[in-house]
């Protein structure tokens, strides 16, 4: 997962990506301060791609009030702010930009005040593929786009992806997923119409292609586009693996650098089937089958799933979203845990720890990727054993006292001798307890027990043989 992977004139230092998350917290689609500290955050965490929240190219383009947008000039400066932030304080950190828009799916609450419920009021008009509402009796009955609306929203897009170059993205992904606008023209579900732009998947993609190809026109050409999709709808009738094949295999003809696969919420009626890495299999096959780049997303949560994805040529970069909101710093640490204290995975230098003045008055002063490590996980000293992630023991922030008493603001494991620290909430406690540091050490526990269920089930079978009511031997 510490590898560096290209992308045209991109190359990113390694394999982990903050996937796009909606916050729903921006005014008239400006980036604020929350999304400064929120994406900053990450990126001074270690990830090798920080990508934003679906970015709206329109005020009727957004799904809530409160989703961010690149269709003013004023919205593209305030993104600036937060580029020149990442590329000034965590360089070798790259930052994304997803475009979109909602489609039907638009014009409803933020998500905490009723997911995908029309707004109480102040609502805009939606468009989409065709006039089939997201929730019937619920959501508003969307304008079939005819050929002045189709032209507008793709310069829309082209406009945004101008913005985009200018506010400093480093690479651009196109949102033809989970129902928005693209994605609504992708699935049969979703597009009934009956002119080039339906009908057959060669007629479905032909609105998206037409995007992507306007978009790729006007961005950097030294600059990677990846679009994401939903592999499967989840739904009868729907979009199928085989239908996602070729989805990617046309999009790659048209010069996607990397395919970004997702599945699901096209509509509301799917039954998805959720489980650790759910959705890989998809990314899976579209990359064995094509050959072309692949981001693996969903339920992805520890760095050994990453590093067993990667490694088994299933995916090639790895996007995880919740276990960044848990821990910011979640590359930095699972590098930490893995001993690895390469280029793959700095420490911003405001954060590194210096070696002691005794250790430097003797000559031992710590090279600088020990030190980015020592900024973990204190080195223990010589003949005691390092603290191992894999048995379960998780190196903690400790911004209280050090052993020797001292204040400090480093990160650092528990030592034989150190001073035990402070007590902890019972809800931060049972976090830590679920924390994808101890997966290792459950996955190990797992195969065990299933090892000792074999080999029970196997003597039993011996002793069955040796010993069976009603047996002869013969003289």
């Amino acid at each position: 997962m510490f590898t560096p992977f290209r992308l045209r004139g991109l190359t990113l230092r390694n394999r982990v990506v903050v996937s796009p998350m909606d916050m729903y917290s921006a005014l008239d689609g400006v980036p604020g301060d929350f999304h400064l500290v929120h994406l900053g955050a990450r990126a001074l965490g270690g990830a090798g791609l920080v990508m934003t929240e679906m970015v709206c190219v329109s005020p009727q383009g957004r799904i809530t009030p409160g989703c961010t947008g690149l269709y003013t000039p004023g919205q593209a400066a305030a993104w600036r702010r937060i580029t020149d932030f990442v590329h000034r304080q965590s360089p070798g950190t790259a930052v994304g930009v997803q475009l979109g828009h909602s489609g039907r799916k638009g014009s409803t609450r933020l998500m905490w005040e009723g997911i995908d419920q029309p707004l109480e009021d102040g609502n805009w008009p939606v468009s989409a593929a065709s006039p089939l509402p997201y929730r019937a009796g619920v959501n508003q009955v969307p304008r079939e786009l005819d050929a002045d609306g189709l032209a507008v929203i793709r310069e829309q897009f082209v406009s945004a992806a101008l913005r985009a170059a200018e506010a400093g993205f480093d690479l651009l992904e196109l949102h033809c997923a989970h129902g928005y606008l693209l994605s609504g023209f992708l699935s049969p579900l979703t597009n009934r119409r009956t002119d080039a732009y339906g009908g057959s998947l060669s007629g479905r993609l032909r609105f998206p292609l037409e995007v992507f190809d306007a978009v790729r026109a006007v961005w950097p050409d030294d600059r990677p586009m990846t679009v994401r999709i939903s592999a499967t709808d989840w739904a009868d009738g729907g979009t199928t693996g085989e239908d996602a094949v070729e989805i990617a295999r046309a999009f790659a003809a048209h010069g996607a650098d990397a395919i970004d696969v997702s599945t699901g919420q096209v509509v509301p009626d799917e039954a998805p089937e959720y489980g650790r890495s759910y959705q890989t299999p998809y990314a899976d096959r579209i990359r064995n089958t094509l050959g072309v780049p692949v981001v693996a997303v969903g339920a992805i949560s520890s760095w050994d799933d990453v590093n067993s994805l990667l490694l088994a040529g299933r995916a090639d970069l790895c996007a995880l979203a919740r276990p960044h909101l848990y821990d910011p710093h979640w590359t930095l640490h699972a590098a930490a845990e893995q001993g690895y204290t390469g280029p793959g995975a700095p420490w911003p230098l405001p954060y590194r720890a210096q070696p002691d003045p005794a250790d430097r008055a003797h000559g031992r002063a710590e090279p600088e990727a020990e030190r980015d490590l020592n900024r973990v996980c204190r080195k223990p000293a010589a003949g005691r054993p390092r603290i191992s992630a894999r048995l379960g023991r998780r190196r903690q922030p400790c911004g209280g006292q050090r052993g020797d008493g001292r204040g400090t603001g480093q990160m650092h494991g528990r030592q034989p001798g150190r001073a035990r620290r402070p007590a902890r909430p019972a809800a931060l406690l049972a976090l830590a307890q679920d924390a994808p540091a101890q997966e290792a050490a459950r996955s190990t526990a797992a195969r065990l027990t299933m090892l000792t269920g074999i080999f029970n089930v196997l003597w039993a079978v011996v002793v069955l043989m040796i010993v069976r009511p009603g047996s002869t031997t013969s003289a």
